[in-house]
């Protein structure tokens, strides 16, 4: 079953501005289904000029959304944010090793690595993959070919800097996060990380270099990836309110308004223009 399968009615999608083509042989605007690099589930990213962006789908019931001037009255939308395609390709060439017995494994071609059973969308990438791996990876070249193996200092150093961007950024978005310590501000970073690497080996090896223990970390912030709103009753569901006792209508309508002021919305759009991904 395909991704868009049971949603094929017209949708907004919301993308970030893309520069300019990285490499050759990409095609571009094209819709892919890849693995989730932590999940291993089937996952939804939108290959647009030579950069990869992840889509969630957010729905709001009986709801609409602001867009500038506009509304989109059935509240439902693709927000698409650009991710780091390292974290994509990470387990893929990870797996490609077929590391023995504490040695550090094969160099393989590109091609070769992203032959992936039933996800066909890694073959759109071959470039990116080639030109964004050369950080994270060695590389030998025999005569026109090149050969990748996964490196795990340079993946270290990888995670370490994209630690640094986060720990630099969060104390930027919100107050809360401006009132953390430095300490919780990098549980928080390496949490976030986390979200897209397995825990063996890359997240135990970043907490070991980082000195840093998850297990004794404080409760996390709450910020809820897909918005909590309150759904407007339907028609026939306020008509049969409509009959209910003044008091009890009376202390609803607080409650609602109440929970109308709810920040989750603002918690949403933080989350999904994070930097560091």
């Amino acid at each position: 079953m395909s991704w868009w399968e049971g949603n094929e009615e017209t949708r907004l999608l919301i993308a970030p501005e893309s520069g300019s083509s990285t490499g050759t042989g990409n095609v571009d605007g094209v819709m892919l289904s890849l693995k989730h690099p932590k999940s291993g589930n089937k996952a939804c990213y939108f290959l647009n000029n030579g950069s990869l962006q992840e889509l969630n789908w957010f729905k709001q019931s009986y709801g609409s959304w602001f867009l500038g001037d506009y509304v989109c009255q059935d509240g439902g939308l693709y927000i698409a944010t650009a991710i780091d395609p390292v974290f994509l390709f990470l387990p893929i060439f990870d797996e490609a090793r077929l590391k023995k017995n504490g040695d550090q494994g094969m160099f393989r071609s590109v091609d070769e690595i992203l032959f992936v059973d039933n996800y066909p969308g890694y073959r759109h990438l071959l470039s990116v993959a080639e030109d964004c791996m050369q950080i994270v990876c060695e590389m030998k070249e025999v005569g026109s070919s090149k050969f990748f193996r996964l490196n795990d200092s340079k993946v270290l150093a990888w995670m370490c800097h994209k630690v640094y961007q986060l720990k630099t950024t969060l104390p930027t978005l919100d107050k809360n996060y401006g009132a953390q310590s430095e300490k919780d501000t990098l549980v928080e970073a390496v949490a976030l990380l986390g979200e897209y690497l397995n825990e063996e080996p890359w997240v135990k090896l970043l907490c070991n270099h980082l000195k840093l223990d998850l297990r004794q970390a404080p409760e996390p912030s709450s910020h809820e990836f897909v918005p909590h709103f309150v759904e407007t009753a339907p028609a026939d569901q306020a008509k049969n309110n409509s009959n209910k006792k003044t008091s009890n209508s009376g202390k609803q309508a607080k409650k609602m308004k109440a929970e109308t002021n709810s920040q989750n919305i603002k918690d949403m759009f933080r989350r999904v223009t994070r930097s560091g991904k």
